[in-house]
């Protein structure tokens, strides 16, 4: 059954019976509530001071940094879309490697003595169009996102990948096409990684950054140690060996960066990694133990692959409470091998498949999943994601699920490259402006998994004018067919 538009259901009634279709229950109000007192507009009130609303942009990669890792003219366009959204939290803006063979493209930006003044004036410029619009910034929250790309590299050449990995994987091994020289990290070399995290939170701290995020999402490194089950050494196997490489990362940063906060975004499940199809529709990837069951999915049922155990995420999130963290972003799978479940799409990247499942499905285990982690830690703040796909009905299910506990913040991605204002609009109470509304066409990622620029092509004015736009048409095209194109 082909998923029904988003965008033809024009009434409460017409989202609830697309739900009921489904067998899903998301939670959302009929009507959106605007003003600071809204379960949108209230502030939130911790021990670090006041965030001054409950809107979040998530990290992104725009791939359109300058070849040293200093932010270009484009990234600075998006962080300053970025100010004038209304969102009060900046969940680390952009992913920045530690170094540059970290990187998931040679144009990501990279955090080291070289760039801190660049990255400041990043922050700084900020921090002046959100001032500019809104007045004050004393309830601006402005992290840093702090990465390693692990298995899927790209550091220097875009077509190239050069891969850093824990441990060897019978699935994405050979998907990646990942032969017997592939570089295992040794201990030691973990070590070192280690010390390049500290320092580069050090150095996030003196560029004026009120946290950093140690990412443990997508498939990158600090998510593959969590699956690192056979693993041997002090960083796999047991759970608390797979934690360590955090660990130390937050002792570190303890003792050279007092002060500083940090945060985790974390994929709080996994699934068996998928492919597309005969017919384009994803499924599973045939791994050699087919049947039997899957260890390498954290927060992932090991008997099938395909369903959820928030176990161990829980047990994760005990240990962030443990070490004084105190803010948590969700998110889940990887955009690499299981895109359906970590980004809910209508369209397919280039690289990607036709969606196995209704995305409504997608967004609805993220919530839940989500709410059923905020109930146990109710202690942590948390950033919970996955919302575009809802595209109008955005801020009727964030504003029930913040209403209802089951996440502090509603964070946003893909809905800001098109839309950077929905958060001051929600909160203003003015109409939503449809036309720039993300419908999840997926040109945001097909463009740099081509070398391409990251934005969006079909709705921001900025991105049609520029000439990647028809290369990008011609991309689509070539691969996924002449009625491929969205705009």
């Amino acid at each position: 059954m082909e998923p029904r538009r988003i965008a033809s259901l024009k009434s409460a009634a017409s989202f609830r019976d697309a739900q009921e279709r489904l067998g899903i229950d998301l939670p959302f109000d009929e009507s959106v509530e605007p003003g600071a007192e809204a379960p949108l507009g209230r502030p939130y009130h911790w021990r670090g001071g006041t965030v001054g609303n409950r809107f979040a942009i998530l990290p992104m990669e725009g791939w359109d940094g300058e070849l040293d890792g200093k932010p270009s003219d484009l990234t600075i366009r998006r962080w300053e879309n970025f100010g004038l959204s209304g969102a009060k939290l900046i969940w680390g803006g952009e992913a920045v490697a530690v170094r540059p063979d970290g990187r998931a493209n040679p144009n990501q930006l990279v955090i080291n003595d070289a760039n801190l003044a660049s990255l400041e004036r990043l922050r700084l410029r900020l921090d002046t169009v959100h001032r500019e619009h809104f007045g004050r910034t004393d309830d601006l929250y402005v992290g840093l996102q702090l990465t390693h790309s692990g298995r899927f590299a790209r550091p220097y050449d875009k077509r190239k990948m050069e891969p850093q990995v824990l441990y060897r994987h019978p699935c994405l091994d050979p998907k990646f096409g990942l032969g017997a020289d592939v570089h295992l990290l040794t201990d030691d070399e973990i070590a070192r990684l280690v010390a390049d995290f500290v320092r580069a939170s050090r150095q996030a701290c003196d560029a004026g950054y009120a946290f950093v995020d140690v990412k443990h999402c997508h498939g990158y490194l600090g998510h593959e140690f969590l699956s690192a089950v056979d693993r041997p050494g002090r960083y796999g196997g047991s759970l608390e060996n797979r934690t360590r490489f955090l660990r130390e990362i937050v002792e570190g940063i303890k003792a050279e960066a007092p002060g500083l906060e940090v945060g985790v975004r974390l994929s709080i499940f996994d699934f068996l990694p998928y492919r597309a199809g005969p017919d384009g529709r994803g499924e599973p990837w045939p791994w050699p133990g087919l049947g039997s069951p899957y260890p390498y999915a954290f927060g992932g049922d090991p008997s099938t692959g395909l369903a959820l155990d928030l176990a161990e995420p829980s047990t994760f999130l005990n240990l962030l409470e443990e070490l004084g963290i105190h803010w948590v972003c969700t998110t889940a799978g990887s955009p690499y091998y299981n895109p359906h479940i970590q980004r809910p799409s209508a369209f397919p990247p280039s690289d990607g498949y036709l969606p196995p499942e209704d995305p409504l499905i997608g967004v609805a285990r993220q919530v839940a999943a989500t709410a059923t982690l905020k109930a146990r830690h109710p202690n942590l703040a948390i950033v919970g994601s996955g919302y575009t796909y809802l595209q109008d009905w955005l801020p009727h299910v964030g504003q029930r699920v913040v209403r209802d506990g089951g996440a502090d913040f509603v964070g946003l991605g893909r809905m800001v490259l098109s839309y950077p204002d929905l958060p001051a609009d929600v909160i203003a109470g003015r109409v939503s402006d449809r036309k720039r509304i993300c419908r999840t066409f997926s040109d945001c990622t097909t463009a740099p998994r081509n070398g391409l620029v990251s934005g969006c092509y079909p709705l921001d004015p900025f991105y049609k004018a520029r000439p990647e736009r028809e290369r990008l048409a011609q991309l689509k095209r070539d691969t996924l067919g002449p009625s491929s194109s969205s705009a």
